[in-house]
């Protein structure tokens, strides 16, 4: 009979399913899960503006399919498009850099 594991975080959770942090599945994952957050983010903010995906693709002079797919997190958009949704929208939108341990790049 299989041991049952009683998981206490998400964290544990993502370690078993995904791989441990740094991993190409790992990465992977947490990439298509900040596209998920994303869309959902500009979808709640198009709808509280009462914008219709093609009215909102018109703003920024894309398709309807374009909004589509960033709403549901299937687009690897380019960052100029992103800020031009939310832009468009008139939503600040920042971006946090967080560097784990320097490369070590010594000048010559």
């Amino acid at each position: 009979m299989e041991k049952v594991k009683n998981y206490k975080t998400l964290g544990e959770l993502e370690d078993k399913y995904f791989g441990k942090p740094g991993t190409p599945e790992r990465e992977q994952y947490e990439f298509e899960l900040s596209m998920d957050i994303l869309g959902g983010k500009l979808k709640q903010i198009r709808k509280e503006q009462r914008l219709t995906q093609e009215q909102l693709g018109k703003m920024i002079g894309v398709q309807k399919a374009q909004i589509s797919k960033l709403e549901s997190g299937n687009n690897s958009a380019t960052i100029s498009t992103v800020l031009k949704v939310f832009h468009a929208m008139k939503a600040k939108v920042k971006f946090k850099i967080e560097i784990e341990e320097p490369i070590g790049f010594v000048a010559q």
